[in-house]
């Protein structure tokens, strides 16, 4: 198949390297896929980097410049399915389809839990516009069903898959090797978590779970740039912390830093879906705390998989810090049984598959 995709956001973070890990792995099928986004965005530097082919539209804000650019490259290039990733260039591309004869359908990936409206034009594009809809977990299709009432055959659940190859645990010695490689403490016991420095991704209450009854001993690592950074560097400050906490930035390959770590934490309070982050840590065998927000359920199961704290409480997070830390056979059941599930229903060629599905799906209705 010719597949385009179109994604309008210039963050970086889960839903972006999902484009590109999904685009590459279907390369690899042997399909014909392509890229189109702002010339500014983080994704249209990366594109290479994963071997997919990229050009740059002005489709970074919902303005008529982007539905004719969106209208142009449509008639230059034939395509069997466009793939839309966010809300504004998901616009662009259903109005430009309008004023393309034979256009392509389309297929929209959602990929958060942010509140939908319910309204004729949202309706428009979720229910007529689109043909089909994946979304990264069970709880975002839920949300689509009740909100907007979209006929149930037409979404489908598909989460960003993990390669379990990759992303997989080390040993004691591997682990204090990777922290020298890092340059990070090698005796202490290291907390971390991987996401884009968003507020609703919790950083703050995971530090001043840190500036609390957390050991002393123990350090936070912190993977990820963002919106965010500055505060957080202020309330590390602030807490005193500057000695404990490692805000190390953005890392292209975060496999290291995972492995480096004894407990993952991701403390989100709203917009999930089924988080990359959790899944890769989860993978590498790590105990991981984390939140019931989105579709997280679907990875972590209270004492299960995972530790599940109320989202936004510091105390809860706090004890579940403190209990981890302290039992070491209680990381290494949660860990265990953590990659055990992440393997058996989240694998890459699971994800590929069921895209590869859904796209022959839309194009064959």
């Amino acid at each position: 198949m010719r597949i385009l995709h179109t994604e309008a956001s210039c963050g970086w973070g889960g839903q972006e390297i999902r484009i590109l890990s999904e685009a590459q792995g279907l390369i690899d099928r042997g399909h014909d896929v392509r890229l189109v986004c702002p010339s500014e965005a983080r994704i249209f530097q990366e594109a290479p980097r994963f071997g997919v082919l990229v050009e740059a539209l002005p489709i970074g804000q919902k303005r008529l410049r982007g539905v004719l650019a969106l209208r142009a490259y449509l008639k230059r290039h034939a395509f069997d399915v466009i793939n839309t990733h966010s809300s504004t260039d998901t616009w662009l591309a259903a109005v430009a389809c309008r004023l393309v004869t034979g256009a392509p359908p389309i297929v929209r990936t959602r990929h958060i839990s942010a509140p939908l409206s319910d309204n004729a034009a949202t309706r428009w594009l979720y229910a007529s516009a689109t043909s089909h809809i994946a979304t990264t977990g069970e709880a975002l299709r839920e949300q689509l069903l009740t909100t907007l009432s979209v006929a149930p055959e037409r979404i489908v659940s598909v989460p960003t898959g993990v390669d379990a190859a990759r992303y997989h645990p080390v040993d004691a010695a591997g682990k204090i090797a990777r922290r020298r490689q890092l340059g990070l403490p090698v005796d202490a016991p290291l907390v971390g978590i991987v996401a884009t420095l968003r507020s609703w991704k919790g950083h703050r209450f995971l530090i001043e779970a840190f500036a609390g009854k957390v050991p002393p001993a123990a350090h936070l690592v912190i993977v990820g740039d963002g919106p965010q950074l500055d505060n957080l560097k202020a309330q590390v400050a602030q807490s005193g912390l500057q000695e404990r906490v490692h805000l190390v930035g953005n890392h292209p390959d975060v496999v290291p830093w995972l492995q480096a770590l004894d407990l993952f934490v991701l403390p989100s309070y709203a917009n999930e879906g089924v988080p990359q982050a959790l899944m890769q840590a989860m993978a590498c065998g790590l105990p991981c705390i984390t939140t019931n927000v989105g579709a997280i359920s679907e990875l972590a199961t209270d004492d299960l998989t995972a530790r599940v704290v109320p989202a936004q409480n510091v105390a809860a997070l706090q004890h579940s810090l403190c209990e981890l830390l302290a039992d070491e056979p209680l990381r290494f059941r949660l860990g265990s049984a953590a990659r055990e599930h992440v393997v058996a229903t989240h694998g890459r060629a699971l994800m590929l598959d069921r895209m590869e599905a859904l796209f022959r799906k839309a194009v064959e209705a």
